[in-house]
């Protein structure tokens, strides 16, 4: 998964699968920023990652918890969830800097509200609604 890639998904259960195969790709270490309006489907792709990941893990949007642990075959994802974030001064009571240095993988939901915080080696996958069900997923890495 080196360089830019683009992929449409018809319904979700495609995002889902497309999910499973982006997991068979990560390495500990790797940090995923996800962006996308609501509803896009940024939670499906990810609840794809972690079946592959974290077989075990019931995956949902952390919306009020904001960051979810789910140990996996030998490592741990954290799904940080960022939508009900507002201000650097929400985002640094996170300790999103120990996460991206845990050598876990880290999926970020809502990842634009980081902006220039993200560390740069990090995957940026970027869901566009096409339609009711089509999804244009790019990821850039």
């Amino acid at each position: 998964m080196v360089g830019a890639l683009k992929s449409r998904t018809f319904d979700e259960n495609e995002t889902f699968a497309l999910g499973v195969k982006l997991a068979e790709e990560l390495k500990p270490g790797d940090i995923i920023s996800f962006t996308g309006e609501l509803g896009a489907g940024k939670t499906v792709l990810i609840r794809g990652i972690c079946s592959r990941l974290s077989p075990a893990a019931e995956v949902s949007s952390p919306s009020y918890t904001l960051v979810n642990t789910y140990p996996g075959r030998g490592l741990i994802v954290n799904h940080v969830d960022l939508y009900r974030i507002e201000g650097e001064t929400e985002l640094a009571g996170l300790g999103l800097d120990e996460l991206f240095e845990s050598g876990d993988i880290t999926l970020i939901e809502w990842g634009e509200k980081l902006e220039g915080s993200i560390p740069g080696n990090a995957i940026k996958i970027k869901i566009i609604i096409i339609d009711e069900s089509t999804r244009e997923i790019e990821i850039e890495r």
